[in-house]
């Protein structure tokens, strides 16, 4: 699965645990929740998906740095909420994967 174009979604859950991973990153959590008001690339995390489904969002921070972010989808008090696992500055590696799915793939523009 691919697609682009922004998450949808009512809010996040945050906890202690994926702020502090965050923090560990050098990301604070503003820039991780304006990530997902733009245009993103999200695949399904396969490998780590068995006990809740997993996606993975790569796109660009608001200054511009590119940016990974694993996260699953929850359902609390009526909410669809986004719940961040590991968010982190891509590496070139991921990036340039990412952009081969693009170019392999350019009608899920």
């Amino acid at each position: 699965m691919k697609k682009r174009g922004p998450v949808m979604f009512d809010g996040f859950d945050w906890d202690s645990g994926n702020t502090g991973k965050a923090a560990r990153h050098g990301l604070k959590i503003a820039e991780i929740e304006a990530f997902f008001t733009q245009e993103l690339l999200v695949t399904d995390d396969r490998r780590h998906s068995s006990a809740e489904k997993r996606l993975i969002a790569v796109g660009r921070s608001t200054a511009g740095r590119p940016m990974f972010v694993a996260y699953t989808l929850r359902h609390k008090d009526g909410r669809l909420l986004i719940r961040v696992i590991s968010a982190r500055y891509a590496h070139t590696r991921e990036l340039k994967a990412h952009e081969k799915l693009e170019e392999e793939n350019p009608q899920d523009r």
